[in-house]
């Protein structure tokens, strides 16, 4: 067996060289050495002695989107990779079964409504989970000899209907304040982070990482043939329910956070199994700590290469794409 020490040291120097450029890069200049001041001054409650705007801007402004950013990625990439396995399937994303376009929904019909930004992340929330428990329930209530088969068509049927809503929603705001707002809010940006939102998705985010973290080796078993998986005595049904609740949980929660990012949870998986193996017990944190790292990076890009901040999905787009057909010509090979 190949040691896999090498790979995580990868992974854990993206992820610190990602934090040191989103604090260090942005439009108000912050040495290495005031960084260090003010987060120490945080963490022991202590003076920073530094310049307030400086400590503004560290603690209250970048601070706040670095650490939303690292947990969106970590999240989107940890359940890319359990979906990924669960499937058997390289392609799949962690919207699979429609929890990106339950969210949609549920957020444009918040702003549609004009409720407040605490209330249309709720929707966006609850509507991603609706969502995937609506598939699940078509999925099981079709009997079959392939129920991993079913459960991604209907997620693909539901998915369509969802953007329907979505396209009828957008259809019918208000052009002028709501529309913008809500294409603004499906192309992805976490120029809104602030503190309480970081506190929800840091639970809902942890909750259901331990979740797919402690099912590390079962999911090992889960991503062979159902046929197979039940020989070696797992009970598949509670096992996939578990792991696609706990994947939903942590997608609606970066979604109803962040918007709609894609790319994430279908590139970055691969590439942590290029640089640790197949092994669940390994792949769900690197790929967790890969994805935190790639968008912090993709973030101090959207907030720094124009005028105007450019929207992630737009940039997760342009970059993944190519990225992952090269990926996917380098380890169509060694997939397992």
């Amino acid at each position: 067996m190949r040691s896999t020490l090498p790979g995580t040291l990868i992974a854990l120097a993206v992820l610190v060289a990602g934090f040191a450029v989103a604090f260090l890069v942005g439009r108000f200049p912050v040495s290495a050495a005031e960084i260090v001041t003010v987060l120490w001054s945080k963490l022991t409650g202590s003076a920073s002695g530094v310049p307030p705007a400086v400590e503004a801007v560290v603690a209250q402004v970048r601070g706040p989107r670095v650490l939303a950013a690292f947990l969106v990625g970590a999240a989107l990439a940890i359940a890319g990779a359990a979906f990924q396995g669960l499937f058997r399937n390289p392609l799949v994303s962690p919207d699979i079964l429609g929890a990106s376009s339950g969210a949609a929904l549920g957020a444009v019909l918040g702003i549609y409504l004009s409720l407040g930004v605490f209330a249309i992340q709720a929707c966006a929330f609850a509507g991603g989970l609706v969502a995937v428990a609506g598939v699940y329930m078509i999925g099981t209530a079709i009997r079959t000899r392939d129920p991993v088969l079913v459960l991604v068509l209907s997620g693909v049927v539901i998915g369509a209907l969802l953007g329907a809503g979505v396209g009828l929603v957008k259809y019918l705001a208000d052009p002028y304040n709501q529309l913008p707002a809500m294409t603004f809010w499906l192309l992805g940006s976490l120029a809104a982070a602030n503190m309480s939102d970081l506190i929800l998705l840091l639970g809902l985010v942890l909750v259901g990482s331990m979740v797919l973290l402690a099912l590390r080796h079962r999911m090992n078993v889960m991503s062979l043939p159902e046929e197979e998986a039940r020989a070696l005595g797992a009970p598949t049904t509670p096992l996939r329910i578990a792991i696609i609740a706990a994947a939903t949980l942590v997608t609606s929660a970066s979604v109803a956070t962040a918007g709609i990012i894609g790319w994430v949870g279908l590139v970055v998986p691969h590439l942590a199994r290029s640089l640790v193996g197949p092994d669940f017990a390994r792949l769900l944190p690197v790929s967790a700590i890969l994805g935190g790292g790639f968008l912090l990076f993709i973030d101090t890009l959207a907030r720094t290469m124009a005028q105007i901040e450019v929207p992630l999905g737009i940039l997760t787009a342009a970059l993944g794409t190519p990225f992952f057909i090269w990926l996917l010509a380098r380890v169509s090979r060694t997939w397992s």
